[in-house]
């Protein structure tokens, strides 16, 4: 690994070296010139050990070749790359971004893309049926969709709709909101939309500070704060660490908050609306900062924050790790060690109404070993106090640092990345069901502090593994997709090549239906097979999955959205949304890899976001609305 980063070094210093002569034989300015060998070379040091390499997490260099400059921008001030590029300053930034990225401001939406009726009324939409709100129709988060328009038979005549472009960006990743007649739904470059549901026009739209990731949640606000019980807000957070609460019926700002003060925090999981609260989990990136060999890592906490609806004061806040990280060691660099530390909650909670809970789930401790990662916590809706915690996975202590180190981490990167699923059985009986990302599914007794009942192995789990972001259930059965995306050593591929390849064609996915009661296995739709000529062949489904009556939705990397039989995982249906679309708001869009939040049903559509450029995946910028073929 050394030697692969020390020629890409190499190779990338000595394009900045001869980019200056190469642009003054273009008849390019001094100062434009300056700039890009600047940037070129702040790139070279800082950037192509983790963008030129094939097995990385971040962003290939050809996938930031196809975002705007501003974009670039953004996400290294107040996105995904904030911590990674804090050493950096202002000017410097903006060199990288002009080296690497597209002229220019991101457009405004043409005026032909918004709605004539621009108008948002949700005084009886939020109580009609059909709706999917949030992450989950329901609180208990099943990702069931009991009334969803069409039924299983129908599944075989969906056709596309029509389809959105998010302008500018190479990941479509947050899950849409749907209300009677409106659609709600964020975007990577930070744009906020309310559409029409049944069109895809604009009715309005709203810039936060970064990235956003997850599902939108509209709750009425409190009439006697508000003075109008019409006044609804949609809640989301950006992965700058920003929770905002919006208007639905306009877009305007109501409120905005910092859930977590560490700079690295970010809101992946999407947040839960109850009774006038809203419950917000907190995760961050702190676990990659050691990237940067000088970071003292580390000193995050994972945390749930609740705030009052009506004007954003914090009711409560609940630490995932109790004690106040410090410094415990110096590395053999020198470099100061802190702990403990991690634990954050990548996923939205569930409630427990009728005991007053909310159950989140953690993820790994980035340095230290404490009794709340890789679990279940029960938490008293009320005032935050923990009632009691499962722990699936003990001693997960796993970041970058350590992984890079001759003797590894003492953890693997287990975390539990989706939500857990509460199921009411029809004896009355009561599973807290929970997916891993070691490949493994629980079941536990909500009743007795979440004792084990029974676990059963869907995939093989690792860092890419298992489950990922999150499961679904029709009340007699769980269905769980695993990712255990692969990857593959190319012998003749160049070790800067930034097209996204490497994934394993023969490594991953696979659907499995389990009984809720036992956790028996009662079917398994193996991994699909895609062809060598795909842009990138990986069965891996990492998406989070989808269930109607009598199907089950399933998204996968290789861009494919299938829809199986409930009863035994038969393939009804197989949409490939890795293609271009024509957009209604005339952005250029295609689709790509499936990846996080899994398809929406609602008032007879199917809603997917399409693109995922990480992990070997396929970039895209697409918002797909599929509906019954009427009959001819």
């Amino acid at each position: 690994m050394q030697g692969t980063l020390r020629r890409l070094r190499v190779t990338s210093m000595t394009l900045a070296v001869t980019l200056a002569a190469v642009l003054a034989g273009a008849g390019v300015g001094a100062d434009t010139a300056a700039a890009q060998e600047r940037g070129a070379a702040i790139y070279a040091e800082q950037c192509a050990r983790c963008h030129d390499l094939p097995d990385s997490r971040a962003p290939s260099r050809a996938t930031l070749e196809q975002m705007s400059v501003n974009r670039i921008v953004r996400t290294m001030d107040f996105g995904a790359m904030m911590s990674v590029t804090y050493m950096l300053d202002r000017e410097d930034r903006q060199a990288v971004a002009e080296y690497l990225g597209v002229p220019g401001e991101d457009r405004e939406p043409p005026a032909e893309a918004f709605c004539a009726d621009r108008r948002v009324d949700l005084a009886e939409a939020t109580s009609a049926r059909g709706n999917w709100n949030g992450w989950s129709p329901g609180e208990a988060n099943w990702r069931y969709q009991p009334e969803p328009g069409f039924t299983a038979g129908d599944i075989p005549d969906l056709e596309l709709a029509w389809a959105f472009g998010f302008a500018g960006d190479v990941n479509a990743f947050a899950p849409p909101t749907i209300l009677g007649d409106d659609l709600f739904v964020g975007s990577a470059g930070g744009s906020i939309y309310a559409l029409d549901a049944a069109t895809g026009c604009i009715r309005w739209h709203f810039q936060a500070d970064g990235p956003v990731r997850t599902a939108m949640t509209v709750a009425p606000i409190d009439a006697d704060s508000a003075g109008d019980a019409s006044a609804h807000a949609v809640f989301f957070g950006d992965q700058s660490g920003a929770f905002y609460a919006v208007s639905a019926e306009s877009g305007a700002l109501l409120w905005r908050a910092r859930p977590e003060a560490h700079e690295s925090t970010k809101l992946t999981g999407s947040v839960v609306a109850y009774e006038g609260v809203v419950y917000v989990p907190v995760a961050s990136w702190e676990e990659s900062r050691p990237l940067n060999s000088s970071y003292e890592c580390c000193t995050f906490r994972g945390s749930v924050v609740a705030y009052r609806i009506a004007d954003g004061e914090q009711v409560w806040k609940s630490w995932l790790v109790t004690e106040t990280p410090r410094q415990t060691g110096t590395r053999p660099d020198g470099v100061a060690s802190f702990g403990p530390s991690g634990v954050p909650s990548w996923s939205a909670p569930t409630i427990d109404s009728s005991r007053g809970l909310l159950y989140v789930t953690t993820g790994n401790n980035y340095t230290g070993q404490t009794g709340m990662s890789d679990a279940v916590v029960a938490l008293r809706l009320g005032d935050g106090a923990i009632e009691w915690s499962r722990q699936i996975t003990a001693g997960d202590e796993f970041n970058l640092y350590c992984r890079g180190q001759p003797d590894g981490c003492p953890g693997e990167d287990m975390d539990i990345g989706a939500s857990a699923v509460l199921v009411a059985l029809a004896d009355g009986r009561e599973r807290l069901v929970v997916g891993q990302k070691s490949g493994w599914v629980y079941g536990l007794e909500p009743a007795d502090n979440g004792r084990l009942i029974w676990q059963a192995r869907v995939g093989e789990g690792g860092i890419n593994g298992g489950v990922q972001w999150g499961m679904a259930s029709d009340g007699e059965r769980v269905y769980a997709a695993v990712s255990d995306l692969g990857r593959r050593e190319q012998a003749d591929r160049d070790a800067v090549d930034p097209r996204p390849n490497g994934v394993d064609p023969t490594k991953g996915g696979g659907l499995t239906a389990l009984d809720v009661a036992t956790g028996e296995r009662v079917w398994f739709a193996p991994p699909p097979v895609c062809p060598d000529s795909a842009p990138v062949c990986s069965p891996a489904q990492p998406a989070a999955v989808t269930a109607m009556p009598g199907a089950v939705f399933a998204g996968a990397v290789d861009g494919h959205i299938r829809a199986y039989a409930a009863a035994d995982g038969r393939v009804l249906w197989d949409f490939d949304t890795a293609r271009e679309y024509a957009t209604v708001n005339q952005v250029v869009a295609r689709g790509g890899s499936i990846d996080g939040a899994g398809p929406v049903i609602a008032g007879g559509r199917l809603y997917l976001t399409s693109g995922y450029g990480r992990n070997g995946g396929m970039a895209g910028n697409v918002l797909l609305a599929f509906g019954v073929r009427e009959a001819e």
